[in-house]
């Protein structure tokens, strides 16, 4: 069976490291557009535009609209027309937006993530949504981004609830390959998940295990140390290239699909996907149940959904629920990777059995 691996190019990571970004510019062209938004360009903005004029770089400015959505692609297509290069700055939907812009233009593209909140910035993938929010599928490109710059002094000052949701969205990576390992399913790199793929989703597990507790707190004063350095490598390369060529499970496809219950629009990915993973773990009959605890536990410990309450919607009805699970279990869905058949009424009772699971560990570890 034909194995593949997706790679970025490059990926760069540490303080300062945004001041390198004209440097790699220069090696792509003389002319980059931007696209972002407000916060990421107050937070990147000056040592940006002057890496770039340094370095002789011509750049244009786009503000982002604020969703992923095909016509801000084409948008940003349209307004690198004369450009050598696209450079997305900012969180996941900004930079999916920047690197299909930079596909459709046909034009290679940098990418700047000014928080850590997921592993969109090395993958060759674009998730697209509609003005509502609501996700309506993913495009994948024939290669990764060719230059990733992840600044740790820019990461450590977001908010770290966003640090944590990137948490919540690396996690589940290994979790998710390994039941694509045993149904030899076909990731998005074009093939069955390699070894490489396999053992940088396990490390960006243990990573996260042995340092993402310290991590978090070390965000919360927002200063940069080695476990926060660490935990940074997890959530964006790590996991990125861990879940392209890893691939995907039912904790992705619930954390694509909770935006169809308008209760969930105030959660980030990563929250959606923490939740998705203990559903997911109520769905796997070859998980250790010990392993199982634990990583609920961890979520807990780490502040990350892990019952209905979690994610505003402890009210939900039966008919409402079981309604989500069909639609969520269709054809096509991440849920049909694992090495078993998993229907809509399957999702149903895992979504409940996960939902008893995370309240009885939120109580007993008194959170």
């Amino acid at each position: 069976m034909k194995k593949a691996i997706l790679l970025p190019r490059k990926f760069i990571q540490g303080r300062g490291v945004i001041s390198e970004v004209g440097e790699y510019a220069a090696m792509l062209g003389k002319k980059a557009v931007i696209l972002w938004g407000k916060r990421a360009k107050a937070a990147s903005g000056e040592a940006v535009l002057k890496s770039l004029a340094d370095a002789g770089v011509a750049a244009a400015e786009l503000e982002f609209c604020g969703e992923t959505t095909k016509a801000e692609a084409e948008r940003v297509a349209q307004a690198a027309q004369d450009a050598d290069l696209v450079i997305g700055i900012g969180g996941g939907k900004c930079i999916d937006a920047a690197k299909g812009g930079a596909i459709y233009a046909k034009l290679p593209h940098i990418i700047v993530p000014t928080v850590a909140s997921n592993d969109a910035p090395t993958s060759a993938c674009t998730v697209w949504y509609d003005d509502d929010g609501v996700c309506t599928g993913f495009d994948m490109w024939p290669a990764n981004p060719d230059y990733i710059l992840v600044d740790t002094d820019i990461i450590v000052a977001a908010p770290v609830r966003l640090f944590v949701a990137g948490i919540g969205d690396a996690i589940a990576t290994w979790y998710e390959a390994d039941l694509n390992d045993q149904s030899r399913a076909v990731t998005c790199s074009g093939g069955t998940a390699t070894l490489t793929a396999l053992a940088m989703a396990k490390l960006c597990r243990d990573t996260i295990f042995e340092y993402g507790l310290k991590a978090i707190a070390d965000v919360s004063a927002h200063v940069v140390t080695p476990a926060v350095d660490k935990v940074v490598e997890a959530t964006t390369l790590l996991s990125g290239v861990g879940w392209e060529s890893g691939g995907l499970a039912t904790a992705h496809a619930l954390a694509n699909a909770f935006p169809a219950l308008p209760e969930t629009h105030g959660f980030y990915h990563g929250e959606k996907v923490a939740f998705g993973l203990v559903a997911q773990l109520c769905l796997d009959d070859a998980i250790d149940p010990e392993l199982a605890e634990a990583t609920v536990a961890f979520l807990v410990q780490a502040g990350l959904p892990v019952c209905f309450a979690d994610l505003n919607i402890a009210g939900v009805s039966e008919e409402r629920l079981r309604a989500f699970a069909a639609d969520t279990a269709g054809e096509g869905s991440f849920v049909h990777n694992h090495p078993r058949v998993v229907t809509g009424g399957d999702l149903y009772d895992a979504l409940v059995s996960a939902d008893v699971f995370g309240r009885r560990v939120k109580a007993e570890s008194g959170a």
